[in-house]
């Protein structure tokens, strides 16, 4: 699946409405339904694709992660993600009211008046990353306790996997009813209420799902993490969800991001940051010191007559961006310790150093607090 601008697809502007989102994709799928355009791949492909994007900017909080994040919010790299891993089946069940009356969709979400296809629910884990991990990207398997598909049954439901056809709707998974009114007969369409829209009844329900074709269990995950998420982003693997009654579609796994927090380096976006104190001779000598990186240390000089507040620029020592825009940067601010415990001779020593003019700060020089500086740098 093409992995261009939802908004370049549905041809809408990134402040667009609501209801704009809807036409444009009402619009496009209309153009490339497959029922006017049968056997045309690159058609059916600009529907797949058009749906994918009106499932994301259709609902706020996929938006908002998306217009945050890119495409990377989406999806994992095994999971497909939303709308990436959508057939025919999932697009007509999710959106079937879009199309309206056109070629033969009801509000049910039917195709062609066949049964409707259920889809099962989402379930959400929390995944706890260290910094090195974001840094890298990783594969983190997890066990889920989930519904999945009765093994009896093969998910049918039915004992013998034989079914009876609705007699309520005639197997069509919709009711009609017809009501006069002043401006002539109005058609109305439903889900048909005996058969939740299936348009079949479990003849002989299975003993080990009593009918639902679903049971307990637990299946281990693979979950693949791109480098560069942060903490409370949201990934999605389709079809990794609940799974649905009766052979319908899995619902997804969402996968919330928690990042741990490492014990020297803060961060701030893709930019690392670390303070490094050392002592008053070494500030006014200069002197070499290791410092702490994602993947180990690295060392840096300090020149002499660094001053407190000072800060040196690693470059791609930070994160990688995770929309492939690059790494960041790991930035040190320099901070010069003053002791407070000195013996009887250290303070004499110091005592000189004051009398000395070159110890005296430079008149009305005020020096920026780190927070400001930081601020000039992102800026």
């Amino acid at each position: 699946m093409s992995k261009r601008d939802y908004y370049e697809i549905l041809g809408v502007e990134k402040n667009a409405s609501d209801d704009e989102i809807k036409k444009a994709y009402r619009k496009l799928a209309i153009k490339f339904h497959p029922d006017k355009n049968p056997g045309d791949k690159t058609a059916e492909d600009k529907f797949k694709e058009a749906a994918e994007a009106y499932e994301v900017l259709s609902n706020p909080e996929k938006r908002q992660r998306y217009n945050q994040f890119g495409h990377a919010g989406m999806s994992g790299a095994a999971g497909g993600g939303y709308g990436g891993g959508m057939n025919m089946d999932d697009i007509f069940s999710q959106f079937g009211d879009i199309f309206g009356g056109a070629f033969g969709f009801g509000g049910g979400g039917q195709r062609g008046g066949g049964r409707r296809m259920t889809k099962g629910s989402n379930l959400r884990v929390k995944v706890k990353l260290n910094l090195q991990e974001i840094a890298n990207g990783v594969e983190k398997k997890i066990k889920v306790n989930k519904f999945v598909s009765c093994g009896t049954c093969n998910g049918s439901g039915a004992k013998n996997g034989q079914y009876d056809t609705c007699r309520k709707c005639n197997g069509s998974g919709v009711e009609v009813r017809v009501q006069q009114t002043i401006l002539g007969a109005m058609q109305t369409q439903t889900t048909c209420s005996a058969c939740s829209g299936e348009g079949r009844i479990v003849k002989d329900k299975c003993n080990t799902c009593h009918g639902d074709g679903i049971v307990r269990g637990e299946e281990v995950i693979s979950i693949q993490v791109p480098a560069g998420v942060a903490g409370g982003m949201q990934l999605s693997m389709g079809g990794k969800g609940n799974a649905a009654p009766r052979g319908g579609i899995n619902g997804d796994l969402l996968v919330l991001i928690e990042e741990e927090e490492h014990l020297q380096l803060k961060r701030e976006g893709s930019h690392l940051l670390y303070s490094l104190y050392i002592s008053i001779p070494d500030a006014v000598l200069g002197n070499s010191f290791e410092i702490p990186t994602v993947e180990g240390k690295a060392k840096i000089k300090i020149d002499p007559g660094t001053q407190s507040g000072k800060v040196l620029r690693l470059k791609g020592k930070g994160l990688p961006d995770v929309n492939s825009y690059g790494k960041g940067d790991l930035l040190v601010e320099i901070s010069v310790y003053t002791p407070t415990n000195l013996s009887g001779d250290e303070k004499k020593i110091i005592e000189q150093f004051r009398a000395s003019k070159n110890f005296e700060p430079s008149p009305g020089k005020k020096e920026k607090g780190f927070f400001d500086r930081m601020k000039e740098y992102f800026e």
